[in-house]
């Protein structure tokens, strides 16, 4: 580095240089008395150094709390999110899927997870003004394979799903085209998949949104009930790889994960995250929940009648966890044209009693 650039007193720069100082990160990474101790600086002149350092090494302003708060952000992307095509579920998800970090989605056989999935991979293809990303997708089957049939049905009903946007930009898209299939078998063809194929894929720009449905499957099948802490090490590898590829190319990844039974919900060893009255729990343990950046649930509504006269069984899609929003919920159906999320009735007024 060259430290006749920062904008310091001679006097220091010439201590930097005394002391055979190279570089902004090394600076950076000594505490002060070590730098006052190499370059026999006072702790003022240290602090100056830092800060003249820092401001030079740093690729973008600082955000302070308040920008945060008012969400005055311009240059960064921590505030976008990946809608999912409907304005009530992007209302319950602040904006829809976070672009960086594992986002879970549990639930039992037949509660709609895997059209979520689905959604998503065609959410993703269109414009950011159009809360997209402009890219494809990856889906990762572990267990079955791959509705095709399901996800024609879904291009087909994409004007009927987002009727806000031109028909025109609809049928410019070619879905299909843009969505890339992997079938994993085992784990290691599941890792040989995450390391390898799907870095090409997001680092050639051609997805932004990884789906891998489910994740539960293969390391459930793999162990056996006494090998836990071989069964946990390989899960802690798989989810760090995830959450490299999602850091690295904001790339949102999508988890579908299966539901175990709860045994016993007065068991101090079982965390539930508030689900107290649920009679299954997502898979995997703490061990996986604890990578996990959001965890949503998806439920059925048994005997609740129609959902939003749609002629399915409703579901209820629950906030679990998550860094930025609290716990919440939704019902929703899952329809020929996707999944949409059905409007909360308005609560009746009161008797004018003060």
């Amino acid at each position: 580095m060259d430290w006749d650039l920062l904008d310091l007193n001679p006097r220091i720069i010439s201590a930097v240089k005394k002391a055979n100082l190279k570089s902004a990160r090394e600076v950076l990474s000594l505490t002060c008395f070590d730098l006052q101790r190499l370059t026999e600086l006072s702790q003022v002149d240290v602090q100056l150094l830092y800060t003249a350092v820092a401001t030079v090494y740093r690729k973008a302003p600082p955000i302070t709390a308040l920008q945060l708060y008012q969400r005055e952000c311009p240059v960064s992307e921590s505030w976008q999110r990946l809608t999912l095509g409907c304005p009530v579920l992007d209302s319950l998800l602040r904006g829809g899927v976070p672009l960086s970090g594992i986002t879970e989605l549990a639930g039992e056989s037949g509660a709609g997870k895997t059209q979520v999935g689905l959604q998503l991979c065609l959410t993703v293809q269109y414009p950011q003004e159009h809360r997209g990303l402009g890219s494809g997708a990856v889906y990762i089957c572990t267990e079955d394979s791959f509705p095709i049939k399901r996800l024609r049905q879904l291009i087909t009903q994409q004007s009927r799903l987002r009727p806000e946007l031109p028909a025109e930009l609809v049928h410019s898209i070619r879905f299909s085209d843009n969505i890339y299939i992997e079938h994993t078998a085992d784990l290691a063809a599941l890792q040989t998949c995450v390391t390898r194929r799907v870095p090409i894929l997001l680092s050639r720009g051609l997805v932004r949104l990884v789906v891998v449905d489910s994740v539960a499957a293969l390391f459930r099948c793999e162990f056996q009930s006494d090998e836990t802490v071989e069964r946990a090490r390989h899960l802690l590898a798989f989810a760090s790889t995830l959450q490299r590829l999602s850091h690295s190319f904001q790339a949102p990844v999508l988890c579908i994960n299966q539901v175990t039974d709860v045994v016993d919900n007065f068991d101090p060893a079982r965390c539930s995250f508030g689900l107290v009255e649920t009679r299954v729990l997502p898979a995997l343990g703490m061990a996986w929940a604890n990578q996990v950046q959001v965890r949503l649930m998806l439920r059925r509504l048994e005997g609740q009648g129609e959902a939003g006269g749609s002629g399915g069984v409703p579901r209820k899609l629950e906030v679990v966890f998550a860094p930025h929003m609290p716990q919440a919920s939704c019902l929703c159906s899952v329809g020929v044209e996707g999944v949409r999320g059905i409007p909360s009735e308005p609560q009746p007024s009161g008797l004018g009693i003060q």
